[in-house]
Order: C-alpha cells, then structure tokens, then sequence
C-alpha cells in the first residue's frame, strides 16, 4: 500500500470522544480508532470499565483519558467538554455510542421510560454534538462527528416505540448537523447496526426463538459483534471520507435488503 493510500486511513494527531466507551460497541470502536492512531476519550458511566477500556487503548500505542458521566445530564456536557479538552485538548472526532432502550408495549409504557430513551439517545446526542461542532466552528477545524443510529431507524417491532422513535430521531438529526455544517468541513454520518450481540441486547439473544429469529431473517445468518463496526468508524472518521456526509449506513448482515 502506497504512503498516499495509508495516509487516507491515519488517525494520528487526532483525537476521539466515544460515549459508551466501556463496553460493547462504544468500546470496539474506540479501539478501532485506537489501532489507526487516534488518541481517545472515553466517557461511560462505569468507572471500572472506563479504567479497563483506556488501557486498552494505550496498548494500541496511543493516549487514553476517560470520564465517568451521565449523559442523562445534558447541562453539565459542557463542562464535561472543557476538562477532556484541558486534558488531552481539542476533539476532533466524536462518536456518540451511548444508548438506552424501555421495552414495553405502546399503551402501557410510562412517560418517564420514554422521556429517558429520548433523553439519552437524542437530546445528549444533540447537546454533545453541538458543542463539539461549535469548539470546531470556533476555531476554524475541521471534524468528523459518527452517530449511533439502528436497524430501527426505519423499521420497528413491537414494544420498541421509545426506541425505535429516538433512533429515527437520530437519523434525521445526522441529515440536519450534515447539512449544516458542512460549509465548516464537519462531516456527519450515522452508523446503523442491525441485531448485534452488546449488554443492550442480552434479553434477546438468550431468548432461543428470538434468537433463532433473527438469525433467519438476517440473510448472514447471525448476529452482529461489536467488531464488525470497527472498519466502518475508522472510515468515517478519517481523511477517506472527507466527501461522505449525511449518510445513514446499514450494518445489519443484509436485513434491511430482504424482504
């Protein structure tokens, strides 16, 4: 591979805010990052995890900062923001990974299980992008911001109205910062798992017809792991996608393509 080619991929000098980061997606991307060079903030609510995480990525070579927060609290996100910056400086990538889900039928389901869905999976997504576009804004830098969208960002089972409501939610949301920003060369995309095999999903995939479920409708034939993000967050955010933004990618092993 040319030096031109790998310089495409090069994360170096850079560095990445990925919410969720203590386990599951959040953390298997953040060590995607870690291997092409990015330093990394971490930002979970676990304090073990979070410990456990950055030392993985300083085994990747890189730095590791990490924050033990509730992104429930969106008033205090920038404050969060000043002391990573004061830490380990600008953040020039953010992956917001942090999720949640209420499962319940629609009529039954309390307001307070669906203002806390859409308080995590919209409003600190929103909150946390738009101070890290406006430190970039700011200063004249360019970034990349990847969204964690899902499969239900345009399909929907029962049970998940919180849910799948934040996730479409989160898809428009990318549309909109995508548009806007992109005068400021601020790349926004989302990434849209399908079925994966996460903390998250645990009542699922132990549930045998469940889980033979999806593994029939889904035409690999299996659950996704939170690895089979990894190359897609590298793309997203490095120099490779510089012309790619606005976008709600799919990695659902095809479910989204079959009928």
């Amino acid at each position: 591979m040319s030096a031109e080619a790998q310089n495409l991929w090069d994360l170096s000098g850079r560095l990445a805010l990925v919410t969720g980061a203590g386990r599951g997606l959040g953390r298997a991307m953040a060590l995607a990052l870690a291997e092409h060079g990015a330093d990394v903030a971490l930002v979970a609510r676990s304090e073990d995890q979070l410990a456990d995480a950055a030392e993985a990525v300083r085994k990747r070579g890189t730095k590791a900062v990490f924050c033990s927060f509730d992104l429930a609290d969106a008033e205090g996100i920038p404050d969060l923001l000043a002391g990573i910056e004061n830490e380990a400086g600008l953040v020039d990538i953010l992956v917001n990974s942090a999720g949640m889900t209420r499962r319940g039928a629609a009529t039954e389901v309390p307001l307070e299980d669906w203002d806390a869905v859409m308080g995590l999976n919209v409003r600190s997504v929103f909150a946390l992008s738009r101070q890290v576009g406006g430190r970039l804004i700011a200063r004249g830098r360019k970034g990349k911001i990847i969204n964690v969208a899902s499969l239900m960002s345009r399909a929907s089972r029962p049970g998940t109205a919180a849910y799948s409501a934040s996730k479409g939610a989160v898809a428009q949301l990318t549309r909109a910062l995508a548009v806007e920003w992109a005068p400021h060369g601020i790349n926004v995309n989302a990434i849209a798992p399908g079925y994966f095999r996460t903390e998250l999903t645990k009542p699922l995939y132990t549930d045998e017809r469940f889980d033979q479920w999806v593994k029939s409708r889904t035409p690999m034939g299996r659950w996704g792991e939170p690895e089979d993000l990894a190359g897609l967050a590298v793309f997203l955010a490095s120099p490779a996608s510089d012309f790619v933004t606005g976008q709600v990618i799919y990695v659902d092993g095809g479910s989204s393509a079959a009928v």
